[in-house]
C-alpha cells in the first residue's frame, strides 16, 4: 500500500488526470441512465415495429421528407409536435419509435413524449440515415 501512495505523490498528475477521466465516465454512464428512454439501432427498431406495435414517429421537417420515410410512419415535425400530442395514441403506454434525419432531434422529441406521460419511448439511434444504411424498407411518399 506504501508504494502505491508514494507512486501517487511522485505522479501527481497522472493521478489527477485519472480521477478526471473516471469522474466524466461516471457523469456520463449517469446521464444515460437518467435520460428515461432508450436509443436503438435500426435492427432493434424493426424488432420494436414488428413484434411490440410501436408507433412510428417520424418528426423531420417537411423538407427533409424527400429521402423517404420507414413505412407506416407518422409525420408530425419536431416544431408542430406539442401542438400534436394529442393526436398521438391514446395508449400512453405503447411503444414509441421516434427519428429524425440522423437522431440529434428525436431526442428533444423522445423528452417531450415522457413529460407528457408516454411511457415506453425510444430514439432510432443515426435516425433515418442509419436505416437507409442498414439497408431497410423506406417508402416514398
Amino acid at each position: 500500500m506504501q508504494e502505491y501512495i508514494e507512486f501517487a505523490g511522485r505522479h501527481t498528475m497522472l493521478f489527477i488526470a485519472l480521477a478526471a477521466v473516471i469522474a466524466l465516465i461516471i457523469m456520463t454512464e449517469l446521464k444515460r441512465a437518467t435520460k428515461g428512454y432508450k436509443e436503438v439501432p435500426p435492427s432493434e427498431a424493426v424488432r420494436l415495429i414488428n413484434k411490440e406495435n410501436a408507433m412510428v414517429l417520424d418528426i423531420r421537417e417537411a423538407n427533409e421528407l424527400g429521402q423517404g420515410s420507414i413505412i407506416d410512419s407518422k409525420h408530425i415535425a419536431l416544431s408542430a409536435l406539442p401542438d400534436k400530442l394529442d393526436s398521438l395514441s391514446s395508449n400512453k403506454d405503447q411503444p414509441i419509435l421516434v427519428f429524425c434525419k440522423v437522431g440529434n432531434r428525436s431526442a428533444q422529441a423522445c423528452k417531450l413524449l415522457l413529460k407528457n406521460s408516454y411511457t415506453n419511448v425510444f430514439g432510432l439511434k443515426g435516425g433515418i440515415t442509419a436505416w437507409v444504411n442498414d439497408q431497410l424498407p423506406i417508402t416514398k411518399k
